[in-house]
């Protein structure tokens, strides 16, 4: 088990594809240089492309008998710059690296100023307006707790449901930050719900008309996606695991 960060600017994102480069491909293609073992690694949570990850978790079955700290400082010899593994365990081979997480935490950073950062332009959303953030917080409670979250998602097959622990938002001079925890997402879902939640700190939807569309259960109601570099993969939560120390 890897946890992983990673700046995700020039990646397709963090699984395999064939047109282009992959977190997931980028891993593999390590691992192969340090072993000679073609393996295949399943993370935690699926990001898409120029989403970013400080904590993603990634499992994979290997022959090789080295120790964690060796993993960690060889797999960073070999893999790119923007691309790291923070730390490694070892896990019985019953782990399920997706199903054993009981959440995942994610970020959306926005820059809210007149004038553009050039440091912090591949993490954040530049939006010069002035963002209501009381109102935007007040209408994300209603997200907190077991929903159906159809309309903040489009084109998804299985259930829609999802139980929320947490959606914040707060300031920090000009960075205005939105934290959402759950037991997972749906595709886009941060991003659309961030969209969706800039109309509120913008005035062009009320608190009450983010709340009636959040509930209203229509796919795709809410789906206008804020752009992918300003949201960060923060942690994935297991009972216990890994140790915090």
């Amino acid at each position: 088990m890897l946890i992983m960060e990673y700046e995700g600017t020039r990646y397709r994102g963090s699984q395999y594809q064939d047109n282009g480069p992959t977190i997931q491909g980028e891993t593999e293609r390590a691992i192969e240089r340090l072993t000679g073992e073609k393996v295949r690694i399943a993370a935690a949570s699926r990001t898409d492309a120029g989403v970013h990850a400080r904590g993603q978790v990634v499992s994979f079955r290997t022959k090789s008998g080295f120790p964690p700290k060796t993993w960690v400082r060889a797999l960073n010899h070999y893999l790119p710059s923007d691309i790291a593994v923070k730390a490694a365990y070892e896990v019985d081979g019953d782990f399920d690296v997706r199903r054993d997480a009981w959440g995942r935490e994610y970020r959306y950073s926005i820059l809210n100023s007149c004038t553009p950062s050039p440091l912090m332009r591949r993490f954040t959303h530049l939006l010069p307006h002035l963002l209501d953030v009381p109102s935007m917080n007040r209408a994300c409670q209603v997200l907190v707790g077991e929903h159906d979250f159809a309309p903040f998602c489009t084109a998804v097959s299985g259930s829609t449901r999802r139980r929320v622990y947490r959606a914040e938002v707060s300031r920090e001079g000009d960075l205005v930050t939105f934290d959402m925890q759950a037991n997972s997402f749906l595709p886009r879902q941060v991003r659309n719900t961030i969209g969706a939640l800039v109309k509120v700190g913008l005035g062009k939807m009320k608190v009450e008309q983010f709340w009636e569309l959040a509930e209203s259960g229509q796919p795709g109601a809410m789906c206008t996606a804020a752009p992918a570099k300003g949201l960060c993969l923060m942690r994935v939560n297991y009972d216990g695991f890994p140790p915090l120390s």
